[in-house]
């Protein structure tokens, strides 16, 4: 397969549910797992970059972009959509989850789904017991938004919990892509459920027993920087690593290599 093209299929879920995926590349299967509000697209710049040495499968995760969703929402549904993919792609994989999409990666990997080797970057912990509490709440105002049908304004509450000043809100809300991330609103509690209490799980991550990589930017803020540390000392058998001058947006050109090298090894 020419690294310069993919393949579109869909995979079955053990709930019934269709999960799209994409396939690039050729080598060792490597799935790539979004976090909020990202879709199999999201992921099509890093899954380019890494074609070169993988086999990269992206995915939309449920309730998103081509994937089907089934109600009510469970974690542990999530964890058998991954394994779904890990299946569609040889049976085992690597895999590399970012963001909440680095928890359910790490969530897969404790519940016993086949991972060779796993890297997160920047899985959103909190490290306070104040900072648990906020989730918590926002977790259950994300709720009660979205049983009022007010996406928009869930979407814009979670993005200020984020740091987008209230300024580049206005503005986003103005832009088509305003309409395209209100489509995906919904799933910002499911991003909230798989962060769990929003603590780092140290007894989930001591039952990870493979190799993993954690990565953090250096540019990124300071809570996110502790909870990477702090992921990777519950872990096991981790290695932390800080791309210099990176925020949360990490860029995949610079992302790319690190990843590339730890799964080689």
């Amino acid at each position: 397969m020419d690294n310069r093209c993919s393949t579109l299929s869909l995979t079955m879920s053990a709930d019934g549910t269709a999960l799209a995926c994409e396939q690039r590349g050729r080598g060792p299967a490597l799935v790539l797992v979004g976090g909020a509000l990202c879709t199999s697209a999201s992921d099509a710049p890093l899954a380019e970059l890494l074609a070169a040495d993988f086999t990269v499968f992206t995915y939309d995760r449920r309730g998103r972009g081509g994937s089907g969703d089934r109600a009510p929402y469970a974690v542990e549904r999530e964890i058998e959509d991954l394994a779904a993919v890990v299946a569609l792609a040889g049976g085992e994989a690597m895999v590399h989850g970012v963001s909440s999409g680095g928890a359910l990666a790490l969530r897969a990997a404790a519940a016993g789904v086949p991972v060779r080797r796993l890297s997160v970057y920047e899985p959103p912990y909190a490290t306070g017991p104040e900072a648990r509490a906020a989730h918590l709440d926002r977790t259950q105002r994300l709720r009660e938004l979205l049983a009022e049908g007010r996406a928009g304004d869930a979407l814009a509450e979670f993005l200020r919990a984020v740091g987008m000043p209230d300024e580049a809100l206005h503005g986003l809300r103005r832009l088509p892509v305003w309409a395209d991330m209100e489509k995906l609103a919904h799933t910002l509690v499911y991003d909230h459920e798989v962060m769990g209490d929003g603590s780092v799980p140290a007894d989930l991550l001591a039952s990870v027993t493979g190799r993993v990589l954690v990565v953090d930017g250096g540019a990124s803020p300071a809570p996110l920087r502790e909870a990477a540390r702090a992921v990777a000392s519950a872990l096991p058998r981790a290695r932390h690593r800080t791309l210099t001058g990176q925020t949360h947006e990490v860029a995949p050109h610079v992302l790319a290599p690190a990843l590339a090298a730890f799964l080689a090894e």
